[in-house]
Order: C-alpha cells, then structure tokens, then sequence
C-alpha cells in the first residue's frame, strides 16, 4: 500500500470540492497570480471563468503597501480586515485554488497558518484539472459576501525577512530551499523582474517547485515528496527556510514539508526579488556539469 500523506486534509480533490461546493462552512478562494513575464491578469481571468462561489484573494492588494517589495505580509489587522470583507471567519475552512494548476495556492494556505487558521487547504490540480474533468464553472461579478469576524493570531516563527536570512548564510542553522527553476537559481537565466542579479542565497539548495508536482499539477506522492525534499536536505531533522522568486512558490515547499509530516518550514517572504536586488547580500551561482 502506498504511504499516505501525514497531513491529507491540507490538499483536497476536484471531486471532494465537487461534493461540498455548498457546504457553509467552507470558502473557495482564486488566489491567482501571474509573474510580470506573463501576460494575463489574476483577477480579469477569475472574473471570466471560475469554481461557482469562489472568491478572489489578490496577494497585491492583501500586502504591506508600505513596502516596496511585491506581496509582502500584511500586518495581522490588515490581513483580518482583508479576510472579513471575502466574508471569511474563523469557523470557516478555506479552499485555496489557482489557475495555473499549482503556483500561488500554497501562499494562500501558508499566509492563513501565518495569521494562525489552521483550517486551510489547496486544491490538487487547481482550475485546470476542475476544467478538464467538466466540472461548472461561473463567470462575472461574484455575489457580496456576508459579514463575517476574522480574529488572527500571528505566527511568526513562520516568516523570515532578510537580516535573518543573511545571518543564516554566516551559521548555516538553517537549510535554505529555493523554489526557483534551475535556470534562475543557477544564474543562467535572467530573472523576470528587472534589475536582479542572477544565482542563490550561499548555502540554499534548489527544489524547483514544479517537480513537486505531476504532469497534471496535482501533489506527487508521499514518498516521492519525501525522496525530493530529503535530496535537498528537507528530512525533517534541520530547521528549513523556503525561499523564491517573491515568496510565492516557496510556499510549495513548505506545503509539501508539511503534507509528509515534516517540521513547520518558513518562508523568505522577500526572497530573491528582496535579496537579488540589495547591493550586499552575498550572491552565489552554479553551473552543472
């Protein structure tokens, strides 16, 4: 028998969401978002063609907006207040699911755990496995929400900004991942944002987020995670901080972490768009033989 997830209720199926798409207790996110390379736009596209009843969680918008920085962390008054107005309570468990398949759903797991809301889950294949297996879909302004409380609890053992990061490249406590393709990680591709140097934080090893991933975007299997991970020294056994382009598929690796029942991983919530873009941070490449 094949070795089950450890944490199977963080990953959904088409066909579970299928059977309770009008459970009031659950809430159905499109927390889409594309990368400045590519041309379409999150919340256009969710308006076009959505999961019936699904709401729309802009990480932009639902962010420091004093940071310079894409995407960063809101503080935990700003990101209630955020969750209230898409009606989401504490009571509630939320559904994160993206239109690429699986590329910005785990944020929105990692961002709900980082305020506290365990209740969070991703859906396996994302919009395109819902769309290729028939399933309906919606299109238009969504209804208003109803009123809802949101009252978070910060975690912030789950975050790390850069001066932690940098002191990790000197102590090596932790192990750094990052979810960047090889290319990107190994400098031999330019980054999509202008104005970044090219390589990795010293140290980090690389667990491209796709190959974490079947051909269809579903979560491979447990044990196949679990040889990925252990192969970029996730074992469980050393503290990891995940780490990407702007924090987004990093939370790949930390979900993944955590399906197999691996030790809570943390994000680099700036990640290479912070650290490839400040003159002093230490900067290393690769070439493969």
């Amino acid at each position: 028998m094949t070795e089950s997830y450890a944490n199977p209720d963080a990953l959904v199926s088409t066909a579970w969401l299928a059977d309770h798409l009008g459970d009031a207790s659950i809430v159905v996110v499109d927390i889409t978002k594309y990368l400045p390379n590519e041309p379409k736009d999150g919340k256009a596209e969710y308006l076009n063609a959505r999961i019936p009843g699904a709401r729309y969680l802009d990480i932009d918008a639902v962010a420091d907006r004093s940071s310079d920085l894409p995407h960063m962390l809101p503080d935990p008054a700003g990101f209630a207040a955020a969750m209230e107005a898409l009606g989401i309570a504490n009571a509630h468990r939320i559904v994160f699911y993206d239109q690429k398949g699986m590329a910005s759903a785990a944020r929105g797991w990692w961002m709900m755990r980082a305020f506290g809301h365990d209740a969070a889950s991703v859906l396996d294949g994302g919009l395109p496995k819902w769309v290729a297996e028939g399933r309906p879909t919606e299109s238009g302004a969504p209804a208003a929400p109803a009123q809802a409380v949101f009252a978070p609890a910060f975690r912030p053992w789950l975050v790390r900004d850069r001066s932690a990061v940098l002191g990790n490249v000197a102590t090596r406590a932790e192990q750094v991942v990052d979810a960047r393709p090889a290319g990107r990680f190994d400098g031999t591709v330019p980054e999509p944002r202008a104005g970044l140097r090219g390589g990795h934080i010293p140290g980090s090893s690389n667990v491209p987020h796709l190959t974490l991933l079947n051909a269809d975007a579903t979560f491979r299997a447990a044990p196949e995670l679990r040889a990925i991970l252990a192969k970029a020294g996730v074992d469980g056994t050393r503290p990891v901080i995940a780490s990407c382009g702007s924090g987004v598929t990093a939370c790949a690796i930390a979900f993944a972490a955590h399906l197999v029942g691996h030790p809570d991983v943390a994000v680099y919530d700036g990640s290479w768009t912070e650290w490839g873009g400040h003159p002093d941070t230490p900067v290393e490449t690769t070439t493969h033989a």
